[in-house]
């Protein structure tokens, strides 16, 4: 009996294929579907859906001879299966520990490391008019070395003050000077017994904004000591230097234009 079904099975198919009239397949034993009328055409069966074939599989004809010998049913379309390398998850890269940080924030990170961290500058310090009650006359400079003050006496009991570095201990020193010379961004050269100290500093040092005698120099006598500007502002009210009275720069512009060669400097 299987035998006999096989056999009507294939006879089907061939006669599908052939084109082999209807009662020819209802003569090997396949039950034929009644016929469907049209109104404008004859009795026929209704054309089969038109497939088409893919790489993917074998082309063998369609209809019932694919489903016979075919991997599978019939599929109306492209097979959709995602390939798998599509199918894999998609890349995402490592993100960072810390959030990115705008270029003002990076800019300002960059000097932090660059540059040590230097103290704000002491309002105290800033040039203004104060009373004076002491005895020395107008165009007196009194440098007052405890307290890190330099007074121009004005007369009429006033007195300009300003802010000011002075010698590190074993450094500072008292007397009555006169300015024996003024200087404009003045050169350098370090004494013997400091390049003894300091074996790392220049032999010559022409005058410019790097130099450490800043913008302007007045000159103590034939001493070695001098009234200068710094370019480091952050020292004013410490003691730091060896023996010179240290100003701002600009503070030390306003005084040489207010005395002259021959006044007189007093060091308390």
């Amino acid at each position: 009996m299987l035998k006999t079904m096989s056999l009507a099975l294939l006879a089907s198919a061939s006669c599908l294929v052939s084109g082999i009239p209807q009662a020819a397949a209802i003569e090997v034993g396949l039950a034929a579907e009644p016929p469907v009328i049209y109104a404008d055409q004859g009795a026929q069966r209704p054309a089969a859906p038109v497939r088409t074939a893919y790489a993917e599989r074998a082309p063998m004809g369609g209809g019932f001879i694919e489903f016979l010998f075919g991997e599978g049913p019939p599929q109306g379309g492209r097979n959709l299966q995602q390939p798998a390398f599509q199918a894999q998850p998609s890349y995402e890269p490592r993100r960072p520990l810390l959030p990115p940080m705008g270029p003002q924030q990076a800019m300002r990170q960059q000097e932090d490391v660059s540059e040590p961290v230097r103290p704000a500058f002491d309002p105290k310090f800033e040039k203004q008019l104060v009373d004076y009650h002491g005895k020395e006359g107008p165009g007196t400079i009194v440098v007052d070395t405890p307290n890190k003050f330099l007074f121009l006496v004005q007369g009429d009991g006033k007195a300009m003050r300003y802010g000011i570095g002075v010698g590190r201990p074993g450094f500072t020193w008292s007397g009555v000077k006169q300015i024996s010379a003024k200087k404009e961004w003045p050169a350098w050269t370090p004494p013997p017994e400091m390049l003894a100290r300091r074996p790392d500093l220049p032999r010559h040092m022409e005058g410019g904004p790097q130099n450490p005698l800043g913008a302007r120099a007045m000159y103590l006598g034939s001493s070695l000591y001098r009234i200068h500007g710094s370019n480091e502002p952050w020292t004013i009210g410490t003691n730091v230097s060896s023996g010179c009275i240290r100003m701002r720069n600009e503070d030390v512009i306003d005084l040489y234009g207010r005395v002259n060669v021959g006044a007189r400097v007093v060091v308390i």
